[in-house]
């Protein structure tokens, strides 16, 4: 096979190594004759097809994304100068073919059994206590693996090249979605390894990542498109295109997780070792899988990812258990349409439709206005959800939202439930389009005596309330200098905020340190001892760092992140208040929207007044003395010398434990995106700071990948 046969021998060099070789072949591709083309393009082609494995199934590239690229350009080029040498398993045939007319129906081999669920861990245990008796007293172990929330294939491969894809359907038949599986990248069009069985069908699951979803519905809405609701909504849509080239430009991922029929070769004799040989074929297996020799094993499993579910990347509805020994399985074998030797453990659901009776507004402490739907009232994971989040005016209109639409709702973890989509076939003749109202003295549900007219800043989503003394800012203003991560004030929550606001007991920040017991004791609800509570939360709070004086003060952009940066380079509010915009740019992690924040607001005689009133009630404006304001950690950490930027909302951690985590790597935590930033982390919601991250080309996580990045 000439200078290169020796990279197809077993003893073949690393793929580091043949990689190199190959473009060191490649230097002059249009100087290539046929016959060295026809050399070289198996090479090649086995190449890419080692680093796609990589990139998919094993989660460790290594080579970036654009030198991939390039190899898979020159792939390109060469098979256009030689069409006579383009093969069905190049990587290149991942392209949409023409559009089909409809689905060719596949009969299954075996038919695709659906599994019966457990809705409890008792229900579980239930089930293998059925198990036992079955195997006659034999306690059999458990494979368990996570239930992707996605759609079922069967993939059937000849000779090591897939020959057909195909649907669950029914369970019995299929559709035949062999030209657009093609084109998942996830999918390998031949199979690795030297026990390549003659024929063999293999099973899994087609879904999207999260992260892929993201960007997908951003890509999909900036241009004017229909967006998906979720990920496996999308899966399903984007896999049953009748064109393929639809297909192709969605970002589908795989994972097998069993095997129908196959021919030709022995395979294990277990499903756990079935995984493994799964993935030495070439093909992504769920790395989440565990054997467990117990019943109490498993079921710790599945209390783990009950939990945890959502610091994966994708989505899971569960946890499937099946008895590891093939034998055994065969034993116990079917009942109707479902295995008795598996069973599907199913997360508390937390998603549900119900009816969106009404659209609100809110005021919040920097004047933003957000949409709330008011629904009617429906249980989500054991809470019941009668409010949830409709992030902004655009949001309600990307997603054609209008009052009496059946909604789908989704509550996860702390998150507070937010509306994804309604259901257009159940949409009533008389619901009602809604659009933001133009000011307070217009929105339904918020009654407010200012009447102030709303404005929305430019390249922003959001609308705001400018007016000076919106009461309903003041309230939550309120209850945000009050709260926990700001001056912690025990006693003065949501609604005593209100309370003692309309009581005209507070106008200022600065009225809080001047409330005492008798006037507390006069309004309703206080007795003498809750009073005295209050004081002394109070009194605690004048002591508090000056970081959280300057959260406290609800100046926009200054988190408690930037508040400690700006805290570790002045030494008093005083300081703060005189330092123009190019003294602030120059601390790192400030950026020029930061900067020009904080200068506008303590340029307003107001404020200045409230500070200067804070000092002499006895509030703490100075930095105290061995205050420690850590904007890095450990210089030895994964995240050494780099700074990190938190967006959105992440789906397992609070925003503080993000940051500890990212500050004992040894990262520096920034509140704005700019050219020096390193690494963005985003979460749902993400806005602006996510799109200028994409802008300058800066490296984005979801917290799955933080987690994996800080992995020791």
């Amino acid at each position: 096979m000439g200078t290169l046969g020796p990279l197809f021998n077993a003893s073949a060099p690393d793929l580091l190594t043949r990689t190199r070789a190959v473009q060191q072949h490649l230097a002059a591709p249009d100087a290539l004759g046929e016959a060295t083309a026809r050399e070289l393009l198996p090479v090649l082609r086995d190449v890419l097809r080692a680093h796609a494995r990589r990139y998919y199934t094993h989660d460790a590239p290594l080579i970036t994304d654009a030198e991939y690229d390039r190899l898979y350009g020159l792939l390109l080029g060469i098979e256009a100068r030689f069409p006579g040498l383009v093969t069905p398993d190049s990587p290149t045939q991942r392209v949409g073919a023409a559009p089909l007319e409809g689905f060719e129906k596949v009969r299954h081999a075996r038919p695709l059994l659906s599994l019966g669920n457990a809705f409890s861990l008792d229900d579980v245990a239930r089930w293998y206590a059925r198990c036992v008796k079955g195997l006659d007293g034999v306690e059999p172990a458990l494979t368990a693996e996570l239930k992707i929330d996605g759609l079922a294939i069967a993939l059937t491969y000849e000779v090591g090249a897939l020959a057909l894809a195909a649907t669950r359907g029914n369970g019995v038949v299929g559709e035949n979605v062999t030209q657009n599986v093609r084109t998942v990248r996830a999918i390998p069009l031949r199979l690795d390894g030297r026990a390549v069985p003659e024929r063999v069908e293999v099973r899994g699951e087609v879904y999207m990542r999260r992260s892929d979803f993201d960007e997908m519905n951003r890509r999909l809405g900036g241009g004017g498109e229909k967006t998906f609701a979720n990920p496996r909504n999308a899966a399903a849509g984007s896999l049953r295109q009748l064109n393929p080239a639809i297909t192709a430009s969605r970002p589908l991922s795989f994972y097998a997780y069993g095997v129908g029929l196959a021919a030709g070769t022995a395979l294990p004799p277990t499903q756990y070792a079935l995984l493994q040989h799964l993935r030495g074929l070439g093909l992504p297996v769920n790395p989440h899988v565990r054997r467990c020799s117990t019943l109490e094993e498993a079921l710790t499993f599945c209390a783990h990812w009950t939990e945890k579910r959502d610091s994966l990347d994708f989505e899971i509805d569960g946890v499937v258990l099946k008895v590891d020994d093939f034998g055994q399985q065969d034993v116990l074998g079917e009942v109707s349409n479902a295995p008795r030797w598996a069973i599907a453990f199913k997360f508390p659901a937390r998603e549900a439709t119900t009816r969106l009776l009404d659209i609100i507004v809110n005021v919040g402490r920097t004047g933003v206005i957000k949409p709330e739907a008011v629904l009617e009232p429906v249980e989500i994971g054991g809470v019941t959800v009668q409010q949830a989040t409709l992030h902004n005016e655009a949001y309600v209109r990307e997603r054609d939202l209008r009052i009496g639409d059946l909604v789908v709702v989704k509550r996860a973890g702390d998150v507070i439930p937010a509306v994804l989509s309604h259901v257009p076939e159940a949409r009533p003749e008389d619901a009602q389009p809604w659009t933001m109202p133009a000011g307070c003295g217009q929105a339904h549900g918020l009654t407010c005596p200012r009447h102030a007219d709303w404005v929305q800043l430019e390249g922003e989503a959001d609308y705001y309330c400018v007016a000076s003394d919106c009461p309903f800012q003041f309230i939550r203003l309120v209850e945000h200098f009050a709260s926990r991560g700001a001056m912690d004030i025990e006693g003065l929550g949501s609604r005593l905020a209100v309370q003692l606001v309309e009581a005209g007991l507070i106008e200022t920040l600065d009225g809080i340190f001047r409330l005492d017991a008798e006037r507390l004791a006069a309004l309703e609800g206080f007795a003498e001892k809750k009073a005295a509570n209050l004081v002394a939360g109070i009194e605690a709070a004048r002591h508090r760092p000056l970081a959280r004086l300057l959260y406290g003060l609800g100046i926009r952009h200054v988190g408690k992140t930037i508040a400690e940066t700006l805290v570790a380079h002045v030494d008093s509010l005083e300081a703060l208040a005189g330092a123009d915009r190019e003294t602030l740019e120059r601390i790192e992690g400030i950026g020029a929207t930061i900067a020009e924040s904080v200068v506008d607001w303590f340029a307003e005689p107001d404020n200045r007044a409230l500070v200067a009133h804070l000092e002499a009630l006895g509030v703490n404006t100075r930095r105290l003395p061995g205050e420690a304001v850590a904007v890095a950690g450990d210089a030895e950490g994964p995240l050494a010398g780099q700074t990190v930027v938190l967006t959105g909302t992440l789906p397992t951690l609070a925003r503080a434990e993000a940051e500890a985590l990212i500050k004992r790597a040894g990262g520096r935590i920034a509140g704005s995106v700019s050219k020096k930033t390193s690494l963005v982390v985003a979460g749902e919601s993400a806005g602006s700071k996510l799109d200028k991250a994409q802008e300058l080309g800066i490296s984005i996580l979801d917290e799955a990948g933080l987690l994996r990045l800080l992995q020791p």
